[in-house]
């Protein structure tokens, strides 16, 4: 099946939205050519690293299958992320079995990490979704107002071996896994989203110390890896982790990561430093990115959708290269709704059959 660019230039978006409710801009993103959407959390459940009470009594797993079968309906297959954290955000609260406690998750093995990450995708999996924006394979070793809250030791090689085992659990339970924030963030001087001069400013020989993690969740067969939002002084002075090709060369090649290469999100203030967000978004997919997170606000959207097209047919970026980034996350869909629908009594089976390309 041939795509052109407007729907290329959709399916290598993901829009978050923190409630359950599709709104027409993600109507249009989804009957358009878009294939994916992120169940976020609001501000102050981010915060928090909790569902507020509200959510956690009125949201059940009829909700979630609700908006999911929604967005399949429009389009045909479905990249459905959430958070979901060892000792951090857990999006779906109760309606998945828990992690061991925060200050158990050092302690615990890697077959119980495999084995309680499979059984919370599986139960994700039957509300339709079916991507986790995790592990967070940061290893803190300084201050990271960003982070904290979100990690759960500061031994590399701890994290490596109980991130693997997450992924590992995790896609046999028919979820993709993303790790993140490469090329690792031990210490930020403020947060991301809020502090456009925030940094990563190790040396490299400190950055390099923290990227052990990474190399374990390619190793273990990691679908995604997501790049940070903010300069990391040992690789680029000038850009954010995901707008700098010489990061995501890093991946790629350094470390031989050929899976699909996320973008954070696209408006933090610290990758925008002042730049628009559609300036933000065609310097990641330059830089090598292939798949961006961005906010479902306003017309953002359409806005950033149309943006990219136009720069395809401009040649400001590759066609060529959007068209690849798109099949990518195309193909890791048809993937884990092949493996999701399999499980549901068959009931997507013609649904997927009908998308395949």
């Amino acid at each position: 099946m041939t795509f052109t660019i407007t729907e290329d230039a959709r399916a290598v978006l993901l829009p978050a939205f923190d409630g359950t409710l599709l709104s027409d801009a993600t109507k249009r993103f989804l009957d358009g050519g878009g294939i994916s959407l992120l169940l976020g959390e609001s501000r102050d459940e981010y915060l928090a690293r909790r569902m507020s009470d509200s959510r956690r009594n009125s949201e059940t797993a009829e909700t979630l299958q609700r908006v999911t079968d929604a967005a399949r309906a429009r389009s045909g297959m479905l990249l459905a992320a959430v958070d979901q954290e060892m000792g951090g955000t857990c999006r779906l609260h109760d309606l998945v079995p828990q992690f061991p406690a925060l200050r158990d998750l050092p302690f615990a093995s890697e077959e119980e990490i495999a084995e309680i990450s499979k059984l919370i995708a599986t139960g994700a999996s039957s509300m339709g979704i079916n991507v986790f924006l995790s592990p967070v394979v940061d290893v803190l070793t300084g201050p990271n107002k960003w982070l904290e809250g979100r990690t759960w030791s500061n031994n590399a090689e701890l994290v490596a071996t109980l991130s693997a085992a997450y992924i590992r659990g995790v896609q046999s339970g028919r979820v993709a896994a993303t790790a993140k924030h490469f090329p690792g963030y031990s210490t930020t001087t403020g947060d991301p989203a809020v502090d456009e001069n925030a940094i990563n400013p190790l040396a490299l020989s400190d950055v390099e110390a923290g990227l052990a993690p990474f190399r374990a969740a390619i190793a273990a067969g990691v679908e995604m890896i997501m790049v940070g939002p903010a300069i990391v002084m040992a690789y680029d002075h000038a850009k954010a982790a995901l707008r700098s090709q010489t990061v995501v060369q890093v991946l790629k090649k350094t470390l031989g990561f050929d899976g699909i290469v996320m973008a954070d999100d696209l408006d933090s203030m610290a990758t925008m430093r002042g730049d628009s967000v559609a300036a933000v978004a065609i310097d990641a997919l330059n830089a090598g990115c292939d798949f961006l997170l961005l906010a479902d606000t306003g017309t953002q959207l359409d806005e950033i959708a149309d943006a990219i097209e136009t720069a395809a047919r401009s040649e400001t970026i590759s066609a060529e290269a959007l068209a690849k980034s798109a099949t990518k996350v195309r193909r890791l869909s048809r993937k884990y709704e092949a493996q999701s629908c399999h499980s549901a009594e068959g009931k997507c089976d013609q649904r997927v059959a009908g998308s395949a390309s």
